[in-house]
């Protein structure tokens, strides 16, 4: 792709977040969502490979579905109240729909169908924008409004994408496919807890970019987007192997890794909402996630691949890829958890 068409692109994906991060209006704020989308389209189909255009299709239908649900939820909410301002979303059908719209912009389930198969379609540098960047704006439109959501719907959302996200990934062999499933079941402990402290889904989404940026860093750096790929990474680079199942680890949320941070102070705060039942749900259904990620922790450090390949070797080229944001990355998704009691200490 041209330079100039790429920074053009770039700076507006960081233009439409920031317009909705900025507005207190309706309209400004899907507008940047829309400036979002179209930005990330020419990114997603800069292949022109058959699956990546499918992909982009799937992508901007479902987010110009979403978006056209924003706008009549807005629409309906200012008929009603007489405001465009976001904070002021007090009717319950407008709120209803407007949960529904980000929902899906988001890939939550049940309305997370789109996810796996647009991740599946795209190179791991675009994915990567799409599973972080493209979060950002969308939850930023929740916080503000999550305490004018009904918490029985937003308590059904967490733990029906906890479910599906833990579910979902169980079957699959394609590691993007399951990095999708990982997103969704992580998008679901964000929304559990937003509607009793938010500070905890902030840090839920920057520890979960920082892992997920870590593991399609890597993959990309190993050049693997299949599980049976990933036991020959070990014979490529043993110390991007054994930091890699680490990074998969804290993905899965094991002490001492960065990852079990944030699900451990959300399980806190729930207990501490009188929600047992809800908390005991939640971590059982993190149970079923660790389990494909001890998969790819064991196809990638614990076995020999079988099968030998026609291809050139990867490893015997050098890579002309830059190391230091990986690096950067691995080293917050380990060794963040020390930092707890500080965190803890902010967000009270």
């Amino acid at each position: 792709m041209n330079p100039y068409v790429l920074a053009v692109l770039l700076s507006s994906l960081g233009l439409g977040t920031t317009l909705t991060f900025a507005s207190s209006h309706w309209l400004l704020a899907w507008m940047g969502l829309e400036i979002n989308t179209l930005a990330i389209a020419p990114l997603m189909a800069q292949h022109h490979h058959p699956r990546a255009v499918e992909a982009t299709t799937k992508y901007f239908l479902t987010q110009a579905t979403a978006a056209a649900m924003i706008l009549f939820a807005s629409t309906t909410n200012a008929w009603m109240t007489g405001e465009w301002s976001i904070n002021n979303l007090s009717n319950p059908l407008a709120s209803t729909m407007f949960t529904a719209a980000l929902a899906l912009k988001i890939g939550l389930a049940p309305v997370h169908f789109w996810m796996p198969e647009v991740l599946q379609g795209l190179d791991l540098l675009t994915g990567l924008i799409l599973s972080t960047w493209q979060k950002l704006a969308p939850f930023a439109l929740i916080i503000q409004t999550a305490q004018n959501i009904d918490p029985l719907l937003l308590t059904l959302l967490g733990v029906t994408s906890t479910l599906v996200g833990g579910w979902g990934g169980l079957n699959q062999t394609q590691l993007r496919k399951i990095l999708a499933y990982s997103s969704i079941a992580h998008m679901g402990w964000m929304i559990i807890v937003i509607q009793y402290a938010p500070q905890l889904t902030l840090l839920a989404l920057g520890t979960y970019i920082i892992m997920t940026s870590a593991t399609f860093m890597t993959l990309k750096m190993s050049m693997t987007t299949k599980i049976n790929t990933l036991a020959t990474t070990w014979s490529k680079s043993p110390v991007l192997a054994s930091t890699t199942a680490l990074v998969l680890l804290s993905l899965g949320g094991l002490p001492p890794l960065t990852g079990f941070m944030p699900k451990w102070m959300i399980l806190q705060e729930l207990t501490k909402q009188d929600l047992p039942i809800i908390a005991t749900t939640m971590a059982l259904t993190a149970l079923i996630s660790l389990y494909f990620y001890l998969r790819l922790c064991y196809a990638m450090t614990l076995t020999i691949s079988p099968n030998t390949t026609n291809s050139i070797a990867p490893w015997r080229a050098k890579t002309t890829q830059t190391t230091l944001p990986l690096a950067l990355f691995i080293t917050a998704t380990l060794g963040l958890l020390p930092v707890t009691p500080t965190i803890m200490m902010l967000s009270t």
